[in-house]
């Protein structure tokens, strides 16, 4: 009887987990012997007599044959599931065709064992009941934009039932997401005209940077002509002064050595000779400068020319000498008063 109990502990009992599309098989059950030997990464699950005994640990491990029973086999591995596809519709109405995939781990066998039937197809079920009201509360634009915080929001509520099956969901990732063809037709259009905008307000930026650069250019190329033109005005009225001082100075200088040659022996006779030559140079050029031309009625004598202009210059000096004279008598009476006046003031 016991070799027939052996025999019947050697059959290999498979365990399917997951839905029967995926057919995905885990661990066999192993033969029912005395010794054991548990692979790493696993847990076996042990029943003595119907009921839940213990959980051997990888490595050796000893049981008795007719008392003790390998029930189920977990892995302890990163599992990976592939959430098959399903329709679900948005806040705005838009069904959706998504999919995914589901990364979980087994933290404790016995709740995996005793707690749900089957732990990869109950998670499977979960993860599809919770991604169709995740996927109501979003519009179809924010689906596509906050696809990081819908898979955590994913994980948050699947951990949340799944604590009791010692089920731990890692993570979530959200494969494909299918939109009806007149849906994605509006949204590359929408697309279409967004980047066109963009590039409409690019390009008007565009033109209104390089307008203010040239409106600048404009602006600083005037200050700098005007500041130009400043120094020039202010370098040429400098020059102007400069020239107007240096002829002045060379014309009192010219008008002191001509005074100091005429108070010189013959000065008179040098001063009428000047004066002849300068009236024959102007003569000589009145037809060159203008067609109208006005003579004096004794052209011809020159002589009589510069006797009256001698005579002008005599008259002048004349009206000098006795200006000076007429000074000099008013002088001497204020001095001779002042005079008297201090004398009667001392006798006093």
């Amino acid at each position: 009887s016991v070799r027939t109990c052996v025999c019947h502990s050697r059959q290999t009992v498979p365990a399917l987990w997951g839905s029967r599309a995926q057919q995905r098989w885990a661990s066999s059950l192993p033969m029912n012997t005395v010794v054991l030997f548990v692979p790493q990464q696993e847990a076996w699950v042990v029943e003595r007599m119907g009921r839940f005994h213990r959980i051997l640990e990888p490595g050796l491990n000893f049981l008795i044959p007719i008392l003790d029973r390998v029930k189920y086999v977990q892995s302890l591995k990163e599992i990976v599931i592939d959430v098959p596809e399903q329709s679900a519709v948005s806040l705005d109405n838009v069904t959706l065709q998504i999919d995914g995939v589901l990364y979980l781990r087994i933290l404790d066998p016995f709740k995996a064992s005793y707690g749900v039937e089957d732990p990869e197809y109950a998670v499977t079920q979960l993860a599809q009941t919770t991604m169709r009201s995740e996927l109501g509360k979003l519009t179809l634009d924010k689906v596509f934009r906050e696809r990081e915080s819908l898979n955590a929001n994913m994980v948050h509520s699947i951990n949340q039932a799944s604590d009791d099956w010692g089920i731990r969901c890692l993570r979530y990732e959200i494969k494909d997401i299918h939109v009806p063809p007149r849906v994605k037709e509006s949204m590359q259009m929408q697309v279409e005209a967004e980047r066109k905008k963009r590039a409409t307000v690019l390009e008007s930026e565009g033109t209104r940077e390089a307008a203010i650069n040239v409106a600048e250019g404009r602006k600083q190329a005037q200050i700098l002509a005007s500041e130009g033109q400043k120094a020039e005005q202010i370098n040429k009225a400098a020059g102007e002064a400069n020239a107007v001082l240096a002829k002045a100075e060379a014309k009192a200088k010219a008008i002191r050595l001509l005074s100091e040659a005429l108070t010189q022996q013959n000065g008179n006779a040098a001063a009428s000779l000047t004066v002849a030559e300068q009236y024959v140079s102007a003569f000589s050029n009145l037809a060159k400068e203008s067609n109208t031309i006005l003579l004096p009625s004794n052209t011809g004598d020159i002589s009589s020319m510069v006797t009256q202009a001698m005579a002008i210059y005599g008259s002048l000096s004349k009206t000098k000498s006795t200006a000076e004279s007429v000074t000099a008598e008013t002088t001497e009476p204020i001095l001779e008063g002042s005079t008297v006046s201090e004398t009667e003031t001392g006798h006093k």
